[in-house]
């Protein structure tokens, strides 16, 4: 079973919307609301905005196959912060879990802060109730740098941890 990194594409777009779905259905109920998970969801991987994204200089997608399927994907972007880059979203199919591929998308991310963009620091958000997460960045050289609570309108906040890793 290989598992293949590469960057996203525009037509694989509905493919990682969906599997966004499925990981946010299996992870944030109980933690954030329905109708956040929908508007956040909605917001976060509508086609035009990744396609935008896709097209904007200092952001990065990119996606794990395994013999062909989608199993995870990862968005990572420059910061203001000198020498620093965001790991902007980590997601890997449930049934995939605990398996190295979040681990292999945060390699290829690292390796692109370090030896691409020249940064020293690599940074996370995690929603502070996202135990299993938080758990699995630990493993990954993450610590928390600090807590923020971020408006996102329509009456949603995001109750996060600010996580860095040194490269």
């Amino acid at each position: 079973m290989s598992l293949v990194i590469t960057p996203l594409v525009a037509a694989d777009i509905a493919e990682v919307a969906a599997l966004a779905r499925v990981v946010w259905q299996a992870t944030y109920p109980g933690i954030i609301s329905q109708a956040q998970i929908d508007h956040m969801l909605g917001d976060r991987y509508g086609r035009a905005r990744v396609a935008n994204e896709l097209a904007t200089p200092g952001i990065w997608w990119d996606v794990a196959r395994r013999d062909g399927v989608l199993v995870g994907f990862a968005a990572s972007l420059t910061t203001l912060r000198q020498g620093e880059m965001k790991l902007d979203k980590l997601y890997v199919d449930p049934a995939q879990q605990r398996q190295g591929i979040g681990g292999a998308l945060i390699d290829t991310v690292v390796a692109r802060a370090r030896d691409v963009v020249g940064c020293s620091t690599l940074i996370l958000a995690v929603n502070k109730q996202n135990s299993r997460a938080i758990t699995a960045y630990n493993k990954y050289g993450f610590s928390v740098r600090e807590s923020v609570r971020v408006d996102i309108g329509n009456g949603f906040v995001m109750d996060d941890f600010i996580m860095a890793r040194t490269l």
